[in-house]
């Protein structure tokens, strides 16, 4: 068939079965947005912002474990683009960011909105491409989306120049894709798994370490499964975080900075860490010489660069997470006594009871768990989470009990401000029928607040939990602790009206001080069923405790803060 290059796109993304796309137009891409208007294979959301519109897609593959998509033009259209594939390239999140270009004659003489946009990619996406004719687009569009899904999965720019979506050439979708320099390795090697579970077998204090891995490679049961039936102790990275169910007997809980005592006591003195798709994050290892000294390795992970990056590594498996665990569930069935490791768990139970994790709650001012702690009971366990960065996420990784994967979406290795609002617009655009919440910051709900304009045009009823301390909190908060409370340019007591905010975007809005205020709130706003802003007055100096300082060790945590 002839068609135009901004028709291949779109027949691209028809094949690839593709919902929804989100993103902004301009003059490069022009061509492409002529086609969309007349299509009707999938829906397009006009965002108020590029940086939006890749947030977005993001959030629509964190929730569906799809790829997302997104469309921008080149230029300032595509470096306003730029954070929300570094978001996504640090969380490993399956996305196609189509970019115009100018025509390739004016490639390299500065032309109108012209920005060498694959070499400003290239830093933070899994690959990119510039295409340079006709004939490879089809090709290319194939192969984006298969580099996007498949091995460890990331964000794949094509940045297409206007001359290419306005010429015509024969689409002949691929059915297969073939890189000879692509193979990724999803197979574990046997042998490497016998000698782990092994290792869990001789083990005296063995303890499951879970990453992000988990959700992306849907491997959460198979976990669950191992876990129960093992009777080991593990922990959640924050990307991990519904992995396994909040009331599993054997979750310590995070680990980390923020970590759970326990947690992070576990980690310190367990004699075998088994690390199922965790990449050893500085947030969580903290100071790496003291990282679990005594403990042997066990790492899982379908990008073998990631093995043995950061720590050493004794036993190394290559392998997608998922199809590693079938193999090796049946092989630790057969050897391993879970009545071993009792001694170990009754250790760990001291360390809980030592120190729960906790608040001290108020009746005279809002505290931020309350808040969190309240929206899960009120809702129930069918309910999607998203959060934007800061105190707020925090507080939600540690006291919101998730029961199940993917219900857990925010930016981890990237700690995107601004990332939680539109996110949550392409979550609720995944599943309509579910509530979906964002919890944020006064903060961070301003660097993207003109979604507002998006979710009411588009009738996606997002409910924003503003929990408002007129500060950044966490700068406030290590500003507090480690620079003598030189409280500098983190005061945000010069803020906007948020109910008339959300009014004048076609929303709601609701200025929250007790609690029984905010119940009516959110029965309210669940009710009316439209983007909304809860306002919620916290208090301002509440901290996000325990904490491990920077580079300090896991086994240092600060329980507690006295002024």
């Amino acid at each position: 068939m002839k068609m135009t290059g901004a028709k291949m796109v779109c027949e691209a993304l028809k094949c690839e079965g593709v919902k929804t796309v989100f993103g902004y137009p301009g003059g490069a891409i022009m061509n492409v947005y002529d086609e969309i208007y007349k299509q009707d294979y999938f829906e397009h959301i006009l965002n108020r912002h590029e940086q939006a519109s890749v947030h977005a897609a993001d959030g629509y593959a964190r929730a569906t474990g799809k790829v997302g998509v997104a469309i921008v033009t080149s230029g300032p259209g595509f470096t306003n683009a730029v954070t929300g594939l570094a978001t996504a390239y640090m969380d490993s999140i399956p996305l196609v960011v189509i970019s115009g270009q100018v025509p390739l004659s004016l490639i390299g003489t500065d032309g109108f909105q012209e920005i060498d946009a694959v070499g400003i990619s290239r830093p933070c996406t899994k690959h990119n491409f510039l295409v340079k004719s006709i004939e490879e687009l089809p090709r290319i569009l194939k192969e984006a989306f298969y580099i996007a899904r498949s091995g460890r999965p990331g964000p794949v720019h094509i940045d297409i120049p206007k001359c290419i979506t306005a010429a015509e050439g024969d689409f002949n979708y691929p059915s297969e894709v073939n890189l000879p320099t692509y193979k990724p390795h999803t197979k574990g090697n046997i042998r490497q798994i016998k000698k782990a579970v092994a290792a869990i077998k001789n083990a005296q204090k063995p303890l499951f370490y879970i990453g992000g891995g988990a959700i992306l490679s849907n491997s959460f049961q198979e976990i669950r499964e191992l876990v129960k039936f093992c009777k080991i102790p593990a922990v959640e990275t924050l990307m991990a975080r519904g992995s396994l169910r909040a009331d599993d007997p054997m979750l310590l809980g995070m680990v980390g900075m923020h970590g759970s005592y326990a947690a992070n006591m576990a980690m310190s003195e367990c004699d075998l860490l088994v690390s199922l798709g965790a990449r050893f994050d500085d947030r969580v290892t903290g100071k790496l010489e003291d990282f679990a000294v005594e403990a042997k390795i066990v790492h899982i992970d379908i990008d073998p660069s990631s093995i043995g990056k950061l720590v050493d590594v004794d036993f190394p498996i290559v392998g997608d997470l998922k199809t590693v665990l079938q193999d090796m569930l049946p092989i630790a069935k057969e050897n391993i006594d879970s009545s071993r490791y009792q001694k170990w768990i009754k250790l760990i139970q001291k360390y809980q009871e030592l120190h729960p994790l906790t608040y001290e709650d108020s009746d005279t001012v809002i505290k931020p768990q309350w808040v969190i702690q309240r929206v899960a009971k009120l809702l129930g366990e069918d309910v999607i989470i998203t959060s934007d960065v800061g105190q707020h996420q925090m507080w939600t990784a540690m006291y919101y009990p998730f029961t199940s994967a993917r219900q857990w979406i925010n930016s981890g290795g990237l700690g995107t401000m601004g990332y939680g609002f539109p996110a949550a617009l392409g979550v609720k655009k995944a599943f309509p029928e579910k509530i979906v919440i964002n919890f944020t910051g006064d903060g961070s709900i301003l660097m993207n607040m003109q979604e507002l304009i998006t979710a009411s045009q588009y009738n996606i009823p997002v409910i924003n939990i503003i929990l408002n301390n007129n500060y950044l909190g966490m700068v406030r908060q290590w500003q507090t602790f480690f620079y003598n409370k030189r409280y500098s340019e983190t005061d945000l007591s010069y803020g906007p009206d948020f109910v008339m905010l959300a009014q004048s975007c076609g929303g709601i809005g609701y200025n929250v001080e007790t609690k029984e205020e905010f119940d009516k709130a959110l029965e309210d706003a669940i009710k009316k069923n439209k983007v909304a802003l809860i306002n919620v007055a916290i208090d301002r100096l509440e901290n996000v405790l325990p904490m491990v300082p920077a580079g300090g060790s896991l086994y240092n945590m600060m329980l507690e803060y006295k002024d």
